[in-house]
This record gives structure tokens, C-alpha cells and sequence, in this order.
């Protein structure tokens, strides 16, 4: 199970969302009650969970989101699902190199004085993942959990800190005023806050490589969320405390993903600033292996079931671990960094802020449908005994609640992407999303008509091979 929670985690990466979302989050938005919102995007996703963890139990497959969108909405929905979770977690896979290889440039700058280009070390680090990448899930786990644990410690230490040193003597506690998260920006409060906590979902992907899955999904999942609320709610409030509020939006930006660093660094020395450039490069890399191994399992199940090349379903004899699945993820992120590499882009920019908000939008939206999916599950599923709260009512409060926040996003896609609003990625980086859903679901209509097989089995974590069988209902599950 902990190699579950780490994944969770690592794929939140606990410190980028605590130097890097929280300090872009009042940058942007100047709304104090940050905390809040964090608070308010958790109990929206906790209820989310309820629905989510009991399909899960259910439908056990490593396309998770895709799995169980063809479950509720059919498999044409669920094509279209996976090629949503294959760019958005790719997005944000690949995404992260754009702030590993800035960051470790800084790092060995100001350590040795040697300019090295950022993409040496980018590349340097994707090799790095795509080795353990390619190993199965508990040596990744046991990775991960080191750098998340030295993480959370600093985190923990940096809030205590905070405390310590309130501004004007006196703590303040108007960041965790629900009345200070109105008026303008709070949307956008909202939707940022909704990004800290993009892989909270990723535990149902190791579901087929648990050995009691039923167990560790949901404890894993609901441990990393309270786990991530907690600290990132206590994170921003710690730092409210300590630097008042009057001119927080000015500082944050003066010193973007430094800032947590900064504010401790008076009392506990100009040592843990470059400690906490460290470990934020560390929370950068791990993300980037959670996001990995996502990306591989939903190749893995597509490949298994034949919707995508069948080379991409085979595990290795001596662990399981889908390896092939693993290294295409692998040489389509070199290609990625490559690309930006060539052409001279700001990689912070274009690579890391615009694919870490795509792809967390992307994440959004699937969690959304999911919900929707759950409650159309378990009507049209009466073997499957579920409450009433965990089939029908958590599913579609969460449901309800989260598209609010996706028209929240894309509404302010142009203030959180920091573009003006006529420019073309405004609209063209969320739109991409629908088209390929489209393109999915005609592929699924290209299978039923061609491989009906294929089609039969798409969802449910089979070969074609077994089923013969399935192929006959395909009609009616079209």
C-alpha cells in the first residue's frame, strides 16, 4: 500500500504545489484565502472519492478513468477517455522537465559557477526515469517514498517556522476566512487550487499490480488527499501568518517558487534555501516518474486490448512490468524535450507552466466525466450493491461541483496561462481535449465495425483472445 500512497504522492509532489502553485496562486490572483480554497477543491474531490473508490473496486483495470467511463458511458466515451488521459498526463509528465532542467542549471551555477544548458540536465534526469521507470511498481514506490518523505519533512519544518514568526507578534487567521475567498479572482483561486491536486486519482491505475486492491486503492487514495489538504492548506496559512497579508500578492511574485524558502530562511539560515531548490528539484523528478508510470499503464491497457498496437500490452516474464509501454513513454518525452530544445523556447514557459496547467485541466475533465460515469454504472449494474450515497448522490454532487470549476478554468484560461486573452492557446489548449475525445470515440466506431473482437473487451482489462464470447453483446453495448 505505501508504494501506492507514494506514487499518490509523488505525483502530487507535495513541495512543487507548496513553492510553486501556492505562490503562483496569490501572484495571480492576489485572493488571500488561498487556503480555503484548497480546503473547499478537497472536499469536493473527497466526495468525488466516494463514488470513485467503490468502482474502483469493482472495475479493476489499469486504464482507470478509461475504464470507467466505458463502464458508465460505453466504450466509445472510453476510447475517447484514454486518449484524454494519454495527452494529459504525458502534458504533465513531460512538462516537468521544463522546471528540471532551469532548476538543476541554477542549482550547479551557484554551487560551481559552470553555465550548463538546461537540456543536458533535463536529459540527464529523463534517463533517470526512464530506468526506473521500467521497473515495477514497488521499486519505484520505494524511490519515490524517500524523496516525498524528505519533501514533507521540510514542508512541515517551513510551517513551524512560520508560526514561530508571526508578523506584528500576533497570528492572523483571515486566509482561513471562508469570506475572504470572494469577489474577484476567487474563480481562478479555485481553479489553481484544483492543480495542487492533480494524481491524487493515480492510485486506481496500480490497481491490477496490488495484491488487495480493494484495500489499498481507497485507503491510499483517501490517505494522499487528507495528507495533501492538510499540508497545503497549513503550508499557505503558515506563510499568511508570517508575512502578513497586506502585500502578499507583491512578494509571492517578487519570488515565485522561492518564496517559502525566502520567508524561512531569516530565522533558519541561507542554507535552506538552496536545500529547498533541492528538494523542490527532487519533488520536480519524482512527479515527472508518477506521471511516468501513469502514462505507461494506460498505454499498457490499451495495448492489451488491442485499441492501441498489442506490443504495448506485454509485461516482462521475470516482474510484470509493462516495459514496453514504458520505454514509448520514454522516447515520445525525449522527442518532446528535443523539440523545445531546438527550438529555443522558454522552456519554464512553454514547457513546464503551459503543460502543467493543460495537463491538469485535461485531468480535471476526466475526473468530472467520471463522476457522471459512476452514477450511470451502478444504475444500470443492480448486481453491484452500493448505497445510495456512493452510487447516485456523492457522484453527482461532485459531478456538479467540478464542472463549475471546469467553466472556471476555461473562462480564466488566459489569466492562469498569463497570455493576453486573444491570444490563439487560450482557446486551442483546451479545445485539443474534445477533438481528441472525438477522435476516440470514431476509432471505437472504427473497431466495431472492423474488430468487433477487440471492441467487445474494450474496458474490461482482457485480450480479444477471450472474447469470443463478449463479441456478440457488442452490438448492444455500442
Amino acid at each position: 500500500m505505501w508504494s501506492v500512497v507514494f506514487f499518490v504522492a509523488g505525483a502530487v509532489a507535495p513541495l512543487t504545489v507548496v513553492a510553486g502553485v501556492i505562490s503562483t496562486g496569490w501572484a495571480v490572483t492576489g485572493v488571500v484565502a488561498l487556503p480555503v480554497a484548497f480546503l473547499v477543491v478537497a472536499v469536493l474531490l473527497a466526495v468525488f472519492c466516494v463514488g470513485y473508490t467503490a468502482m474502483g473496486v469493482r472495475v479493476r483495470n489499469a486504464g482507470a478513468f478509461s475504464a470507467y467511463i466505458a463502464a458508465g458511458l460505453g466504450r466509445p466515451a472510453g476510447v475517447g477517455a484514454s486518449l484524454v488521459a494519454l495527452a494529459s498526463y504525458t502534458c504533465l509528465q513531460v512538462g516537468a522537465f521544463g522546471a528540471i532542467g532551469p532548476t538543476a542549471a541554477g542549482l550547479v551555477e551557484d554551487w560551481t559557477g559552470a553555465t550548463v544548458p538546461w537540456w543536458v540536465l533535463a536529459l540527464s534526469m529523463w534517463a533517470v526515469v526512464a530506468v526506473l521507470g521500467a521497473l515495477r511498481v514497488d521499486v519505484n514506490g520505494r524511490v519515490l517514498g524517500m524523496a516525498v518523505l524528505a519533501e514533507i519533512a521540510l514542508v512541515v519544518l517551513l510551517d513551524v517556522t512560520d508560526l514561530l514568526h508571526p508578523h506584528a507578534g500576533s497570528v492572523s487567521w483571515e486566509a482561513l476566512s471562508p469570506g475572504a475567498l470572494t469577489g474577484p479572482g476567487a474563480g481562478t483561486a479555485l481553479a489553481i487550487a484544483v492543480t495542487g491536486f492533480v494524481g491524487f486519482e493515480c492510485a486506481a491505475v496500480f490497481s491490477e499490480e496490488t495484491r488487495e486492491h480493494a484495500r489499498t486503492v481507497p485507503v491510499a487514495t483517501y490517505l494522499a488527499l487528507g495528507s495533501m489538504a492538510v499540508l497545503y492548506a497549513g503550508s499557505a496559512w503558515a506563510m499568511t501568518v508570517t508575512l502578513g497579508t497586506r502585500d502578499l500578492q507583491a512578494t509571492a511574485a517578487q519570488y515565485g517558487p522561492d518564496l517559502p524558502f525566502v520567508v524561512a530562511s531569516a530565522p533558519l539560515g541561507s542554507a535552506v534555501l538552496d536545500l529547498g531548490r533541492l528538494l523542490f528539484l527532487t519533488s520536480l523528478i519524482a512527479a515527472a516518474l508518477s506521471y511516468h508510470n501513469t502514462v505507461a499503464r494506460y498505454l499498457f491497457a490499451l495495448g492489451r486490448e488491442r485499441v492501441l498496437p498489442g506490443i504495448l500490452g506485454r509485461t516482462t516474464a521475470r516482474d510484470g512490468a509493462p516495459r514496453v509501454a514504458s520505454l514509448t513513454q520514454s522516447a515520445s518525452s525525449l522527442a518532446v524535450i528535443v523539440a523545445v530544445a531546438v527550438s529555443g523556447v522558454n522552456p519554464l514557459v512553454k514547457l513546464f507552466f503551459w503543460g502543467g496547467t493543460t495537463g491538469g485541466f485535461g485531468v480535471l475533465l476526466l475526473v468530472t466525466v467520471t463522476a457522471f460515469s459512476i452514477v450511470k454504472f451502478f444504475r444500470a449494474s443492480p448486481e453491484y450493491r452500493v448505497s445510495r450515497w456512493a452510487g447516485t448522490t456523492a457522484p453527482l454532487i461532485a459531478g456538479v461541483g467540478l464542472a463549475v470549476v471546469v467553466w472556471l478554468i476555461v473562462d480564466n484560461y488566459a489569466q492562469l496561462l498569463g497570455v493576453p486573452g486573444d491570444s490563439a492557446a487560450r482557446w486551442v489548449l483546451p479545445a485539443a481535449y474534445p477533438v481528441l475525445a472525438l477522435v476516440g470515440a470514431g476509432w471505437a466506431g472504427v473497431l466495431y465495425r472492423l474488430r468487433p473482437a477487440t471492441y467487445a473487451v474494450i474496458g474490461q482489462g482482457r485480450t480479444p483472445a477471450t472474447a469470443t464470447t463478449a463479441a456478440a453483446t457488442a452490438g448492444r453495448a455500442w
